[in-house]
């Protein structure tokens, strides 16, 4: 693989295939992508749309993408109204209640002033210059390319990729932890800032998007899930891989350090 990473839709397709045999995971990695006009936006293959009048919460709508395998879309009329679902990803404006803090004192905060610090700390895309977000399964090919890719996993998968990030371009990689509305943690920050954003789901994506107990998410631009991909190769080759077998707590462990160390 070049160190360009020019990734098409047709080569994420095969990374999106490698990815399952490296790590196995649960469910489908996924592309987004953002459009400034419904046009073009409705232009994408087998888009499917919320019906008219049912609302969503975006972590359900990538859910139904992951899982279910379609490809969907949302605009401000499909995501709860002037909430910090659609403006997390700049397609909706939240509402006063929501960016003072108001909706959420006495729920997740004890007062306002710490409610309002939440608001203000979340990473959210400029209001107005996009209208609709596509998510579709990579395997499709649908989004040439995607604005960002995703996959959801256990922390053993997610730190293997992670561990492929770094082989060829060493990088220290942090994850951000808003609390409450971690989508601002992961698309939200993976299309804001176009770097990989590492994030543990909120109780609203657990309740709502349906996400298990032990699964973390990883969002990042084609490129970086293509040196990911990579690198997990280079690792599968020296005998790191998915799922790491346990030594066990009482074994001696020089063996298999003699092996990978010397």
């Amino acid at each position: 693989m070049s160190d360009n990473y020019d990734v098409g839709a047709a080569e994420l397709k095969e990374l999106a295939g490698k990815l399952n045999d490296l790590l196995r995971i649960r469910t489908l990695p996924i592309g987004m992508k953002q459009f400034e006009t419904l046009e073009e936006m409705q232009q994408v293959s087998g888009l499917r749309m919320p019906a008219e009048g049912r609302k969503h919460t975006t972590c359900q709508l990538v859910t139904q993408s992951r899982m279910a395998g379609f490809t969907i879309g949302v605009t401000a009329m499909n995501v709860r109204g002037q909430s910090n679902c659609g403006g997390v990803m700049g397609i909706d404006m939240p509402d006063e209640g929501t960016l003072s803090g108001e909706h959420m004192t006495g729920v997740w905060f004890e007062n306002q002033e710490a409610a309002k610090a939440h608001q203000d700390g979340m990473t959210r895309q400029v209001y107005g210059k996009f209208v609709g977000t596509v998510c579709s399964p990579l395997r499709s090919g649908r989004l040439d390319p995607p604005d960002i890719v995703l996959f959801y996993g256990t922390p053993g998968q997610i730190i293997l990729f992670v561990n492929g990030l770094q082989w060829k371009r060493y990088k220290r990689y942090d994850m951000s932890i808003t609390g409450e509305s971690a989508c601002s943690d992961s698309w939200g920050k993976a299309l804001s800032t176009k770097e990989t954003s590492i994030s543990i789901p909120c109780y609203a994506e657990r309740r709502y998007g349906g996400v298990a107990d032990d699964e973390l998410l990883i969002a990042m631009p084609p490129d970086e899930f293509a040196r990911g991909i990579e690198g997990l190769e280079a690792l599968s080759k020296n005998g790191l891989r998915y799922p790491i077998p346990p030594c066990g707590a009482h074994a001696d462990p020089s063996e298999g350090m003699g092996k990978s160390y010397g």
